[in-house]
């Protein structure tokens, strides 16, 4: 722990890389372990989702199950410590693979937030051809609004398909959360992996950039990753814990 205190104290412009290991510990499942989401259910593509019905339904069926758990979760200690990063002014940018909104929910400003995959807390309207016409809303009375039923009503503006904002399989992430990732990677002096397995490309492209471009790598992780030998520090141990210990 002494090891991590020092390169976090000796730190002024500190990137956050977060994974589905910090939002387990706030009862969320995650998607790619042994017990996780995609081992359960199959995902749906997005050319799938604007082609067929059947499949909007199966999106939808399953977004509907899966918001129940998410919309009472709360921030950990893991949040609650990046946020104290931030009011320490030590912080550069928080980069999430997580689409829970537990950081913004844990008092993190959206402008040092890049939530990569988007977000399960608005929904929006993604049109028939994938372009959409700018229509969203949060998610809470959208899904209040429906009732229990698993189906979904059109964009009320354009007639087409709403969609919560997440990245689907298939779907491109968004260019301009990738370019603040990648420049924020470059400007830092460390860079703490929090929580991921960095298997998913091309989000495990940004540990590797900012230890290229100088900066210090820590990683927090329950299970090794491919970059462990490439970082300053690993920790294969709790988040939460880990953390409440500095």
């Amino acid at each position: 722990m002494h090891g991590l205190s020092l390169i976090v104290s000796e730190a002024s412009r500190i990137v956050v890389f977060s994974g589905a290991g910090i939002s387990t510990e706030s009862g969320i499942d995650d998607f790619r372990g042994p017990q996780g989401v995609w081992k359960r259910h199959q995902p749906v593509y997005f050319d799938e989702f604007l082609a067929d019905p059947d499949k909007r339904r199966e999106h939808w069926k399953y977004k509907r199950q899966s918001w129940e758990q998410f919309k009472d979760a709360k921030p950990n200690a893991g949040h609650r410590a990046v946020l104290k990063w931030h009011e320490q002014g030590k912080l550069r940018g928080v980069i999430t693979q997580n689409i829970d909104g537990l950081h913004e929910a844990a008092g993190l400003p959206r402008e040092v937030l890049v939530e990569l995959h988007g977000t399960n807390l608005h929904v929006e309207c993604v049109g028939k051809d994938g372009q959409g016409c700018g229509w969203e809303m949060p998610a809470r009375p959208y899904f209040e609004s429906l009732g229990p039923r698993d189906d979904w009503d059109p964009c009320a503006q354009c007639g087409g398909w709403i969609k919560p904002s997440t990245v689907s399989f298939g779907q491109s992430l968004p260019p301009m959360a990738m370019q603040q990732s990648e420049r924020w990677c470059r400007e830092c002096d460390l860079l703490i992996v929090l929580g991921s397995s960095l298997e998913v490309s091309p989000a495990n492209h940004y540990p590797k950039l900012a230890k290229q471009q100088g900066a210090k790598l820590v990683i927090i992780n329950r299970e090794p990753t491919p970059l462990d030998t490439l970082a300053d520090l690993v920790i294969h141990a709790g988040i939460g814990e880990t953390l409440a210990g500095l």
